[in-house]
């Protein structure tokens, strides 16, 4: 599907809201206006006041307006993956007429009976994300239209979310004055923009090391088969500076993004840079590797429980290893560190578009990427959700999909190397932080 036009991307993060303006010609995609504003309002990738995200929301589309000399009212909106369900979902209907070809009101039916299942009253349905479609007992085709049969069926996932957390998010986007056109979750929008065809394929892990919390997606099949959110990010890194060096925490996020390093092994001892403390006239001056040590002990608190939980479903033998993005994967060394942690290849990706040339923007972007290159089929499906939904692209969420697995990389650990970094940081937390 060609969908050519403007798409509007509102990534609502914990620590910023981004907004990325894209235009689509001819099949490609050029970043034509981008908004970032610090995040009010909310909390864990939630909104937990309206108003004061509804205002920060409004700051960051101004800013993409005044950029992309256009005005925005249409946007599709991000959805964390901490707050979505998927279960198995059938539909199926009878056409009336044995010598008609299958229709797109055919496809649309067939979705609206896939939503049959009876939900919570906390819970609402998001999206509806087709595996595959059967005419007549003939399976595992992906679009039936012109096909003649008198048997539709199809198969495939059901997303549903908290009713609660939903209406907030949407009130806040419309009370800045917006039309949601489409909800995407995330990790599937980043798994689409990020990983090559191989990669979705076979199976690939995508950890979001974002400001408020840090997502782990497990995409095989090219679909989102397994997802988990650990409660702390970049922010939790900032407090830690903050703490051991007794600064404020404007200078702690300051001195992370000017001298931090998330592997203490490529830090050195010998540059020092000053640091302002609190109840201090003068700054004292502190070491990189010092500042690396503090930094690491947090991320490797993170990956030892962001490991536990893949270890659980063995996403860790799949063959196209981990791919670190989101703000915190900016830190010189977070790929080294992760690999020693994780025992599997690691590479970060950075978005290559001109002035988003930083991983804090791949969610942005990988959702306009991702609802432009959606399939007539999808949108179809997805009208049977109702008005909102019409426009909402595939979704698929963690909480009881099997992971498939692979063989386990035979890569070695640095052992000496990780015997010694362990040295450095092992009495951070029990020193500061018990």
């Amino acid at each position: 599907m060609d969908n050519s036009g403007l798409y509007v991307g509102l990534d609502i993060g914990t620590t910023s809201i981004k907004v990325i303006v894209a235009e689509k010609v001819k099949g490609q995609l050029n970043v034509i206006g981008v908004g970032n504003e610090p995040s009010n309002g909310l909390s864990r990738g939630v909104i937990v006041d309206i108003d004061q995200a509804a205002e920060a929301i409004r700051s960051a589309v101004s800013q993409a307006q005044e950029k992309a000399s256009i005005e925005i009212k249409d946007v599709i909106v991000s959805v964390p993956a901490n707050i979505l369900r998927i279960e198995d979902c059938n539909g199926l209907v009878t056409l009336d007429d044995q010598s008609r070809e299958i229709t797109a009101e055919d496809v649309r039916n067939v979705a609206v009976s896939a939503l049959g299942t009876s939900l919570p009253q906390e819970r609402e349905v998001i999206d509806i994300q087709p595996e595959e479609f059967i005419v007549d007992g003939f399976d595992d085709i992906k679009d039936p239209r012109g096909m003649v049969g008198v048997r539709l069926e199809m198969r495939g996932k059901l997303i549903t979310g908290s009713k609660g957390i939903m209406h907030n998010l949407k009130k806040a986007v419309e009370k800045a004055g917006l039309n949601i056109i489409s909800t995407v979750l995330t990790p599937l929008a980043e798994g689409h923009e990020i990983l090559n065809d191989g990669e979705q394929d076979f199976g690939t892990i995508i950890i979001d090391l974002g400001g408020g919390q840090t997502t782990a997606s497990v995409i095989h099949d090219h679909q989102l088969k397994y997802a988990t959110t650990d409660p702390e990010g970049g922010e939790y890194i900032t407090k830690d500076i903050s703490i051991v060096l007794n600064t404020s925490m404007e200078n702690a996020e300051k001195i992370k993004r000017d001298y931090g390093y998330a592997d203490s092994l490529q830090a050195s001892a010998d540059n020092q840079f000053p640091v302002d403390i609190v109840g201090q006239a003068e700054p004292t001056y502190i070491d990189e590797r010092y500042l690396a040590e503090i930094i690491e002990a947090r991320l490797s608190q993170i990956f030892d429980r962001i490991k536990s939980r893949l270890d659980q479903v063995q996403a860790l033998e799949l063959p196209g290893g981990i791919v670190l993005t989101g703000g915190v994967a900016a830190l010189p060394g977070i790929a080294e560190l992760a690999a020693d942690q994780f025992n599997t290849n690691v590479r970060v990706y950075i978005p290559d578009q001109m002035g988003l040339r930083h991983p804090s923007f791949t969610a942005g972007l990988s959702l306009v990427s991702y609802f432009s290159d959606l399939s007539d089929v999808e949108m179809i499906v997805r009208s049977a959700v109702g008005a909102t939904s019409t426009k909402v692209p595939k979704l698929t969420d963690p909480q009881d999909a099997q992971v498939p697995v692979s063989s386990k990389s035979d890569k070695p650990k640095r052992k000496t190397q990780k015997k010694k970094r362990g040295e450095g940081i092992k009495n951070f937390f029990s020193d500061f932080f018990d």
